[in-house]
């Protein structure tokens, strides 16, 4: 008696991701955050996009481990020691965040 091989299951389209509301609310930074973002309210992303772009163009990424990054004086205010790991600075920004 042979058996039947099963057909592969089709796979069903992935739903459409909408973004969390917590996410896209805007927030005011901190005096010592705006200096580094501006002080108008963005949501969280784009204060993370922010930082990010800010870091990348004063070169303070940590050349032999990226995942770290060297902060200059306006960044130490904000991470309150030299160097930070990209998940930790996320983190530490959020305190500076109402």
């Amino acid at each position: 008696m042979a058996t039947a091989k099963k057909a592969p299951a089709a796979k069903a389209a992935p739903a459409k991701r909408t973004p969390n509301a917590a996410f896209m609310k805007p927030m005011t930074p901190s005096a010592t955050l705006a200096a580094v973002i501006g002080s108008k309210p963005m949501p969280r992303t784009e204060v993370t996009k922010k930082v990010w772009e800010y870091i990348k163009k004063n070169k303070l990424q940590d050349a032999t481990n990226k995942r770290m990054i060297n902060a200059d004086a306006k960044l130490k205010e904000i991470f309150k020691k030299p160097q930070v790991s990209m998940f930790e600075m996320t983190k530490l920004i959020s305190g500076h965040l109402s």
